[in-house]
């Protein structure tokens, strides 16, 4: 296994050679023969290192671990060509939640699918949530109906089991759960016949509504079972996998078949930057799709065997815990099915050529585009854009969104509160946020020297690895520093004001090697540091679309921020009006009477029973909220003062502990793309 690094250390490629000599000669022997994006690979690379293992098996498990790790920007990558949902059962709660779901799947949730469309699996859970009444509301709704004593519409027309209400125990619930699950994974026949036998008994005994209800419910799984198209045998589960390439690109469409009908589909994009064929690509999307998942199912259909299909499967059983077959199909049902995936991946890659900013020759030409305009030493392939948002100087926060080689990298995304910069000023702001990620920066880097003269010993791990190479590890967590990537351009969102303020945090940290461009919103002109004119590229070039799309997308990401943090500012309610009540005895207020409807119903005695509520804050709290007037804290009356020893005696424990880990949060927004 060998890993090629660029100048700052990261990990662009990974690669597995059973002679590392012979395949690193293959990289340099005749340059002008290879791909053009395998050139752009090694002209990017500036060392190598590897490990040796001792199986293929190990090798693959390497591989994927590493692509995982790393997420090398050269490696076949398969992203989706759309957000698929999927049915999801949450076995993880208390009382199981049945809902759609997409992105990336959690622990302790069950999933089936995915579908095309989430209308369809709406259908399809309607008209099963008749035989198993399963639990569907959001957390907050079952909260209030727990609260209200009283169940919501699906709990009255018998489409819910309604345990906020204590109608069923949460076993119950849970079998019912798992009955919903069993039916989606294809043990069908075993409910109908159950069905049929109860409806005949209940018809016997003359009890002819219950006969007519569970009629009414076989009919409702035989029309779920309906919109299911029967391909194979009854007994067969299996993933049909084909691909659809050309010298660039590569689509690969998957059927999941399970209990002989289509359940779900799914499909991918893939850039190639080696040559490539079918059989690596097969390997390769095996690996990275089946790498953790625990849904691999007991037989794997495919265009072509991957190169050593003795250890993909073995690696597949494995991960199963059982037998897996890989093979291709020859003759009958399965050839045929096949053939029809195979459309369908031709049809995705035809569709995914007319999406302009998912082609990597149109973004090469883009960057390459930015590169000439702003007269930069190489091409922009790391490019960090800053925007600031606020509303009348109030809730200032600004956005860092990071594309690379053109497409956005939302892990490496960060939000900043602002805290030096008070009023509407975005210059200011600018200079702050640009100097705390670039501070950051160089303490990384910092960092990074030390481990360097001390020596990286997983660099080491194989013979012959270069010492000095080194990856931004960080020995706290093990996980690369984010923060220790520089990037080529830093763009901001503003003019000439904004990009002299972004060079000046630059320059007084002594960074100097990397460039600032503004793009300024009312002629999309982009303007250098220190110029009187802008530049201007044109209006229809792959660079504008690029940068705009680069600008959008800090904007979007800045003004969901200040939003989330001005709801939060503008949330209001009675309590706030209530002298002497701060944030966190209005939560336990509000967490212990769940409205401030029933918290004007209670007594003071009642209210006294909040943790950190003394009984003369209590009486104060209930007069304000009947309209009474209440001496504001820290009148100085002798009662003001004993209310406040009682409620700091009280406070010690529940609600004031609270107070005081609420007082030592932070607002910095640099860890992540959450505040912290």
């Amino acid at each position: 296994m060998y890993r090629f690094r660029d100048e700052h250390g990261r990990v662009i490629y990974v690669g597995k050679a059973k002679s590392l000599r012979s395949r690193l000669n293959s990289y340099f022997a005749d340059f002008s023969a290879l791909h053009p994006r395998t050139q752009t690979m090694v002209q990017t690379a500036a060392r190598v290192d590897w490990t040796v293992v001792g199986t293929e098996v190990e090798a693959l498990q390497l591989e994927y671990s590493w692509i995982k790790e790393f997420d090398p920007r050269f490696n076949v990558r398969y992203r989706d060509d759309k957000s698929y949902p999927y049915l999801a059962v949450t076995l993880n709660e208390e009382f199981p939640r049945v809902m759609v779901m997409r992105g990336a799947k959690r622990k302790g949730v069950r999933y089936f699918g995915p579908y095309s469309h989430a209308w369809a699996i709406r259908e399809t859970v309607d008209q099963l949530l008749r035989v198993f009444p399963v639990r569907t509301c959001s957390a907050g709704v079952f909260k209030r109906q727990h609260q209200l004593n009283r169940p919501c519409l699906l709990g009255y027309i018998g489409k819910c089991s309604a345990p906020c209400v204590g109608r069923v125990s949460p076993d119950e619930h849970r079998l019912l759960a798992e009955d919903f699950c069993d039916f989606m994974a294809g043990n069908t026949s075993r409910f109908i016949k159950r069905l049929e036998r109860d409806m005949r008994e209940a018809a016997a005994s003359q009890e002819y509504e219950r006969a007519a209800r569970l009629r009414d419910d076989i009919r409702a799984l035989e029309r779920a079972l309906e919109k299911q198209a029967v391909v194979l045998a009854d007994t067969t589960d299996c993933d049909m996998i084909a691909f659809a390439e050309d010298e660039l690109e590569a689509a690969v469409q998957v059927f999941y078949v399970r209990g002989g009908r289509i359940r779900g589909q799914r499909g991918w994009v893939v850039d190639k930057v080696e040559e490539v064929t079918t059989s690596d690509l097969v390997e390769n999307f095996l690996i990275q799709i089946y790498g953790e998942s625990e849904s691999v199912p007991r037989e794997v259909l495919v265009p072509a065997l991957p190169p050593d299909a003795e250890a993909m499967t073995e690696l597949l059983a494995e991960q199963r815990g059982g037998p897996v077959h890989l093979r291709v199909p020859q003759r009958g049902d399965k050839k045929t099915l096949l053939e029809t995936v195979a459309r369908n991946a031709h049809e995705a890659l035809k569709q995914h050529k007319t999406r302009r900013a998912s082609d990597l020759t149109t973004r090469s030409r883009a960057l390459q585009e930015i590169q000439e305009a702003l007269e930069l030493d190489e091409a922009p392939l790391r490019i960090e854009c800053y925007d600031v948002s606020n509303l009348q100087g109030t809730n200032v926060v600004a956005s860092m969104v990071v594309f690379e080689d053109g497409l956005a990298r939302k892990s490496e995304y960060r939000r900043f509160t602002i805290k030096a910069v008070e009023g509407q000023d975005d210059v200011r702001s600018i200079h702050e946020v640009i100097t705390r990620r670039f501070k950051r920066y160089l303490a990384e880097s910092e960092k990074m020297g030390e481990l360097d003269t001390l020596g990286d010993p997983e660099d080491g791990a194989g013979d012959g690895a270069d010492e000095g190479a080194h990856q931004p590890i960080d020995p706290e967590t093990g996980r690369p520093r984010k923060f220790a990537y520089p990037p080529q351009l830093v763009l901001v969102d503003g003019g000439p004001p904004q990009v002299a303020a972004a060079q000046r945090a630059l320059d007084e940290l002594g960074v100097d090697d990397i460039a600032v461009c503004g793009i300024a919103k009312r002629l999309e002109e982009l303007w250098l540091p220190g110029e009187d004119d802008p530049v201007i590229l044109p209006r229809n070039s792959e660079g504008m679309f690029l940068v705009q799309r680069v600008r959008d997308e800090a904007h979007r990401f800045a003004i969901t921020f200040h939003r989330q943090r001005r709801s939060k500012a503008m949330t209001v309610s009675e309590l706030d009006s209530v002298p002497g009540l701060g944030p966190s005895r209005r939560a336990a207020l509000l967490k212990h009477f769940g409205s401030v409807k029933r918290l004007k119903e209670a007594t003071p005695e009642q209210v006294a029973e909040v943790p950190g509520i003394g009984r003369r804050s209590a009486e104060g709290i209930v007069a304000a909220l009947h309209g009474a007037s209440v001496p504001a804290r820290g009148a100085g009356g002798p009662a003001d003062r004993g209310a406040a020893a009682e409620d700091a005696a009280q406070g010690r424990n529940g609600a004031g502990g609270a107070r005081a880990a609420d007082g030592g949060r932070t607002a910095d927004g640099e860890h992540g793309g959450k505040r912290t």
